[in-house]
């Protein structure tokens, strides 16, 4: 009996270890994502162009296939598009932002752009800003070449 009992607990280590080793082989083999900037700054622009997309790049650097699920915007004036297939291993990808700034207040202005993906941190958050002003384009052109 006594025999029995030392197998049974060798066989229930043997497999704890191969349990926690398949564990961290996948864990291993996660995605990672690792944006080229976390910023893009528009600048000043005018509310007569209030409309301004930037493209945010990005490169899995980890182990296994990327998926983004789901990109949510911090409010209505902006929008996203991203990739909706995988993205290998050292491969990259973009998600381009579009700011609409139409009927907005002018000033400066700060929104975040979050990243729901399989990667270990499942959300991302990059940021884009600027500062929208209220004098024509024109005027806007002029005080910034003096």
């Amino acid at each position: 009996m006594e025999k029995e009992l030392k197998k049974l607990t060798k066989m229930s280590l043997l497999i704890v270890a191969m349990m926690l080793l398949t564990v961290n082989a996948y864990a291993d083999k996660k995605p990672e994502i690792k944006f080229e900037k976390t910023t893009i700054d528009f600048g000043t622009f005018s509310q007569d162009d209030p409309i301004r997309t930037c493209v945010f790049k990005f490169t899995n650097v980890g182990k296994g296939k990327l998926v983004i699920n789901y990109v949510h915007t911090a409010c209505g004036c902006t929008v996203a598009e991203y990739p909706k297939d995988f993205i290998n291993p050292g491969a990259t990808g973009e998600i381009k932002v579009t700011y609409d700034g139409t009927g907005k207040m002018p000033g400066k202005f700060r929104k975040y752009v979050q990243v729901f993906s399989n990667c270990k941190e499942e959300m991302s958050r990059v940021f884009i800003q600027g500062d929208m002003s209220a004098l024509p384009k024109e005027e806007l052109k002029k005080a910034a070449s003096k």
